[in-house]
């Protein structure tokens, strides 16, 4: 099974990839418009976060929503023994922090949310989101809609790291990154993330020497391979077949 030389995409891969441009260009209005609806509100605000900086630690009320304009998310749960558990790495046009509004204002944030790489968000006081939908249903469809993709998006994430063999657990959590982050290319998909080794394990609970040891195994199977400190995986399809 060892090759040197990249696989060709698979034509399921193909269709998959083509399916998902689809559905991005018939919701890159509401994207749009959510956007627009979340500028136009009383407070707020562009803000920017350099790579790896903290955009709200948990227990840090909860008074802002964000729309993430550019960049990736990555959101944990912190424990008390200082376990951290990734729950979702987002993308743009994810929405995160709703909470806010959806329990009166009262609560305190649940999750650590740390830019991935640089970011620029669009936040807005959870008090104007309240207005806003009072004034407006449609902005409350809006706002549901983007609620919805990200419980979708967390709840893949967990459904990804179910699996028992590091192996399988590996293989899925780059078939997300691959959906969420993938550029096709001459090559493969590239993942357009700078994700460290530390980093993949902290995310799917290994450690750091296993997951360098098995995507070495990988790359010598000729699945994968590594460009410019970014993965790039020659056939997503192939890749989970052979692992799940």
């Amino acid at each position: 099974m060892t090759s040197s030389k990249p696989l060709v995409i698979s034509r399921d891969t193909q269709k998959k990839l083509k399916s998902k441009a689809n559905q991005s260009s018939e919701h890159s209005f509401s994207k749009e418009c959510l956007l627009d609806v979340i500028r136009a509100m009383d407070g707020s605000t562009a803000e920017t976060f350099d790579k790896s900086r903290t955009i709200f630690f948990p227990g840090d009320p909860a008074k802002k929503i964000y729309l993430i304009r550019k960049g990736a998310v990555r959101l944990s749960r912190v424990y008390e023994s200082g376990e951290q558990n990734i729950v979702a790495l987002l993308k743009e046009n994810s929405l995160f922090g709703v909470l806010s509004f959806l329990n009166g204002f009262q609560i305190d944030r649940k999750y650590h949310a740390v830019a991935l790489t640089s970011v620029v968000l669009e936040s807005a006081p959870a008090i104007s989101v309240k207005k806003a939908i009072n004034d407006d249903t449609n902005i409350g469809l809006l706002l549901l809609q983007g609620l919805s993709n990200r419980i979708l998006q967390t709840e893949t994430f967990i459904e990804s790291l179910t699996h028992k063999d590091i192996y399988s657990k590996l293989v899925n959590f780059l078939s997300i990154l691959c959906e969420d982050f993938g550029v096709i290319g001459g090559k493969g998909i590239t993942i357009d993330l700078h994700l460290s080794h530390q980093d993949i394990a902290d995310a799917i609970g290994s450690t750091r020497v296993t997951i360098t040891r098995i995507i070495g195994e990988l790359k010598k199977l000729g699945l994968l391979t590594i460009d410019q400190k970014k993965i790039v995986i020659f056939d997503p399809a192939l890749l989970s077949k052979d692992f799940q």
